[in-house]
């Protein structure tokens, strides 16, 4: 054997000897100037203080001494796969629920409704559907959290929340009423300005006052595509061009999340839908509904709708929801998709989702996918209930799409096999409890999907802290700077489509005004004369809705047979054979009431899908398209005080008839469009 000695110069043996006594002098030094990792801010109401090395943790266990979930210098990976190690079968499938705050009659929190759930099924992710004063929505929360902090291991709840900062509210309960929170346009409208750097600043605000008043996690954006005209959720999308929905959906994340590199102290986690797209519905009916379960790809345009979430992984976001809808006749990359559900589907989910895009988050299902769709789902409210005012919400839901002959264990199964993490809805894991006792899923599944959902609790700083000052939140949620900013951006939304001998802008001044659905106080405001007889008007101000049908015998009743133009009443039920409460005959009358008098319209139509202007165009001198306004905005818009600045996020058919002989996965599609992709006028 061969040794070898390690020659060092006097320099280098100096140097040694230097290095040597600086450790053993930093060892043996009581008075050690390293600092300290800082001590964060421990909100606690039940949990006892831990000291240790000078430092407080809090006893979440209640053991005396520090467990390393505990340890808030450790990394969330570590506490999380700790703490999942200490979790029973049963807590693990707690955490898999998603469910739903119970509220009372004056819409605050019912906590002994909720006590089996939070103290025995160990379910702590809900989502809130309080729509009242930031007070309430905060001290409910403050309640719920010291009530989990003494409950088993002490995790704390993550609240979400349906978008709740847009103007209009959303009567499929997809979105909540903004109440006290900033009011913005809806999605759409920042489609229309398609200002990234906006759409970042928005977000950014609604972060602030979703943690202000205890909501963790924002069950949006929609990455979904407006390629089919018919359906009834365009109105959360970033409209029909990929390229432009993929930018903003990036920003979406970036100022719900505070960057692009994952989860922090101060975000809200984005939950990005529907993956892989939900925009391409057959007939556009709603897959909420058994009628509407398919998704099709008449024109192989399914990668289009992908790339809006690539935008959503290069922000890091943390949470992907699959869409209810099962793929009909779909091939990818050569292979055929299986019919079920998205929620269902490993090839959409482990392969595409976790493969191929090297998603690491959490896959949350859409809601009320493990449930069955009974004969009382199918066929809805019958015409008598509708005719005694018996609410829609009372007949019960399924979206068990392609698996529908399954049991509740077999669907849970079959989703924790393709990859779902959690489940939007439900709150009894006693079903994935029956699967796992069955052989059907491992408990090994389940400490996968609890140690993500875990994961993200700790990288949000909710174990340390998940309390919010009710007096901060009422300053902070709507006030007077983000309204501001806000109502700029409903202005700026509109999209100017005619203007007929440059009538805007004008100015009010002497100006007499016939109003339709507009607020007349707000119109005197800003300087007009308003008379209720046509007769004596200048000038008519009128403001309409995309016309659409509702089926009230459903919960999800609003359906795409209303031709979305301003036909009467009797031509839709001719041309669709559906008779149904229909709206949009009643604007189509006063428009042609108000052409007939030979007064100068201007007519603002609210577009939640992409409206069929053939009819009433031609009454308006001045066409505006809105995506959520105050009346205030509207006559910023009209005076120059703000200036209208957006283009068409989607085309406006032409007809009915261009509508059926598009295609429902390709944009931009339709014959002879009345106002193309990206139309708008500047003055």
């Amino acid at each position: 054997m061969t040794h070898h000695r390690l020659a060092l110069t006097p320099l280098a043996l100096s140097r040694l000897a230097l290095s040597i006594g600086a450790l053993l002098l930093a060892g043996c030094n009581d008075n050690d100037s390293t600092p300290k990792p800082a001590q964060p801010t421990l909100g606690h109401r039940t949990a006892s203080l831990i000291e240790q090395d000078g430092l407080q943790f809090k006893d979440l266990d209640g053991s005396g001494s520090l467990t390393p979930y505990e340890d808030w210098r450790l990394g969330a990976a570590e506490r999380a796969q700790d703490l999942v190690g200490r979790l029973t079968l049963a807590q693990k499938a707690g955490l898999m629920m998603h469910g739903t705050l119970v509220l009372d009659g004056e819409g605050r929190v019912n906590l002994g409704a909720m006590d089996k759930m939070l103290k025995t099924d160990g379910v702590n992710t809900f989502i809130t559907r309080m729509a009242g004063d930031p007070a309430s929505i905060a001290e409910d929360n403050n309640r719920i959290q010291a009530l989990l902090e003494g409950v088993g291991l002490g995790i704390p709840m993550t609240v979400s929340t349906d978008p709740r900062n847009h103007f209009t509210n959303d009567p499929k309960a997809t979105s909540v009423a903004a109440g006290a929170f900033s009011q913005w346009p809806e999605t759409l409208g920042f489609a229309a300005i398609g200002d990234a750097e906006l759409v970042r600043r928005f977000a950014d605000i609604a972060r602030q006052e979703y943690r202000a008043v205890g909501i963790q996690e924002a069950l949006s954006p929609q990455a979904d595509l407006a390629t089919e005209p018919r359906w009834g959720r365009i109105n959360g999308t970033f409209g029909e061009n990929n390229q432009a929905a993929k930018s903003l959906v990036k920003a979406y994340i970036e100022g719900f999340q505070q960057g692009d590199d994952g989860i922090g102290k101060e975000s809200v986690i984005t939950v990005v839908k529907h993956f892989a797209g939900a925009g391409p519905q057959k007939d556009g009916l709603d897959a909420h509904n058994p009628w509407g379960k398919e998704q099709v790809y008449p024109g192989n345009n399914f990668a289009y709708h992908l790339v809006p979430f690539e935008g959503a992984f290069e922000a890091g976001v943390g949470a992907v929801m699959p869409y209810y809808a099962l793929p009909e006749g779909l091939t990818y990359e050569g292979q055929a998709i299986e019919e079920v559900g998205f929620g269902f589907n490993r090839q959409i989910l482990t392969d595409l989702l976790r493969g191929h895009f090297g998603f690491e988050g959490v896959v949350l299902s859409d809601w009320g996918i493990i449930n069955d769709c009974n004969t009382r789902c199918e066929e809805g409210l019958s015409q008598a209930e509708v005719d005694a005012g018996v609410s829609p919400w009372s007949v019960p839901f399924g979206m068990s799409w392609g698996v529908e002959n399954l049991t509740k264990a077999q669907r849970y199964a079959k989703a924790i096999g393709a990859g779902v993490d959690q489940f939007g809805g439900v709150e009894d894991p006693a079903p994935l409890l029956e699967a796992v006792q069955a052989g059907l899923v491992s408990e090994a599944q389940l400490s996968t999907a609890a140690r993500r959902i875990l994961e993200q609790k700790f990288e949000l700083g909710l174990f340390e802290d998940p309390y919010v000052d009710t007096a901060a939140a009422v300053a902070l949620v709507g006030k007077a700077e983000f309204q501001q900013e806000a109502q700029a951006a409903q202005a700026a939304a509109h999209v100017l489509l005619k203007n007929e001998g440059s009538l805007l802008p004008m100015q009010a001044e002497g100006k007499r005004v016939y109003l339709y659905q507009v607020n007349a106080e707000v119109a005197k405001a800003n300087g007009y004369t308003v008379v209720t007889d046509l007769a004596q008007a200048d000038l008519a101000i009128a403001r309409v809705n995309t016309p659409s049908e509702q089926d009230a015998r459903f919960p999800f009743g609003t359906i795409p047979f209303g031709q979305l133009g301003f036909a009467s009443a009797d031509q839709v039920v001719q041309e669709t054979a559906h008779e149904g409460s229909y709206h949009g005959s009643d604007e189509l009358a006063v428009i042609q009431a108000i052409q007939q008098a030979g007064v100068p319209l201007v007519l603002s139509v609210y577009l939640d899908r992409p409206a069929i202007l053939t009819e009433v165009a031609p009454a308006a001198q001045v066409l505006l398209a809105n995506f959520g306004a105050l009346d205030q905005a509207l006559f910023d818009v009209m005076s120059g005080k703000a200036k209208a600045r957006g283009k068409l996020p989607f085309e406006l058919p032409s007809s009915w008839q261009a509508v059926l002989a598009q295609d429902s996965d390709v944009a931009s599609d339709s014959r002879d469009p009345l106002f193309a992709y990206g139309a708008g006028l500047a003055y």
